[in-house]
């Protein structure tokens, strides 16, 4: 899409954004220089000012989203790695949760929650202001962001009162600054406090810089093309490598495993606080005992 044709349709962006929000299903990011992220000082409390982008040229959606797993292992090793349930295919991890889950035993239960996928999204933004680091206002990164932030977005474009319109948090003209709040509750780093600002143009409204900014949008397919993935005999060897145990044969499966139900738990960098998705996390092993 053109930068002309964007600013033309804006108007009827929300309705879809939503719709294919609530119908959805990576490239490693460890390392990744083109990502921000918030910082926090002492007290575990961090601020900052960022404006989420809209989709780049070829682009659905203005985010993607995936899943990964993060845990140690008994051998002291990390397993990090994005689930092939991102891009609808069998994951070893999942495979090896749902055994866990259904053996009768809470303590393999309990593992097998330490071990579940945590739901992420990635976006183009521009850093509006950064207090803990000056340099980067004004630049364009990428920024992954967890289901909190993400139902902030879906009650910015849906809200759920009469007297409230819906505004496309994407959008150039009519979309609003994000201001990132961070306290620390209970260990973790807790985002419930961030909200939207009053609807404004991004830049003053100028559209010759908002389209030189339109033009360095990164395409975010990346983050959920196949390519990018390992494949399931590399982390099936990854995973049992992790946990010290012998792996049995490493080809795919035969039989497509439970899909868990998408959920959200705190990552290594303790994002989030694992209560705050605490039904979910049920659901998610409810669905697996069924399977």
């Amino acid at each position: 899409m053109s930068f002309a044709a964007l600013k033309k349709n804006r108007k009827g962006t929300i309705g879809k954004l939503v719709k294919s929000a609530e119908a959805v299903t990576t490239k490693q990011t460890y390392g990744d220089d083109r990502l921000w992220q918030p910082q926090v000082d002492k007290a575990g409390n961090g601020f900052a000012i960022i404006r989420f982008l809209p989709e780049a040229p070829d682009n659905d959606l203005p985010w993607a989203r995936y899943w990964s797993h993060g845990f140690q292992g008994p051998t002291g090793r990390w397993y990090i790695e994005n689930s092939l349930t991102s891009i609808g295919q069998d994951d070893p991890v999942s495979e090896a949760n749902s055994l866990l889950w259904n053996s009768g035993h809470d303590e393999d239960k309990k593992t097998a929650r330490e071990r579940k996928r945590r739901l992420h999204y990635m976006s183009n933004i521009l850093v509006v202001s950064d207090p803990s680091n000056p340099d980067n206002d004004g630049k364009q990164f990428l920024y992954k962001f967890g289901k909190k932030i993400f139902d902030k977005i879906m009650d910015t474009m849906q809200p759920a009162f009469a007297d409230e319109d819906p505004v496309n948090p994407f959008d150039f003209w009519d979309g609003a600054d994000f201001k990132v709040k961070i306290r620390k509750v209970e260990g973790y780093r807790n985002y419930d406090k961030s909200e939207f600002a009053t609807p404004s143009p991004i830049l003053g409204g100028d559209d010759k810089l908002i389209e030189g900014v339109y033009d360095k949008l990164v395409d975010l397919r990346e983050f959920t093309d196949p390519k990018n993935y390992k494949s399931y005999s590399d982390l099936k060897k990854k995973m049992f490598a992790v946990l010290g145990e012998e792996a049995p044969a490493l080809d795919a499966p035969s039989a497509p495993a439970p899909e868990p139900r998408e959920t959200e738990a705190a990552p290594a960098a303790r994002e989030e606080a694992p209560t705050d998705d605490a039904d979910e996390t049920v659901s998610y092993f409810e669905k697996l005992a069924k399977g």
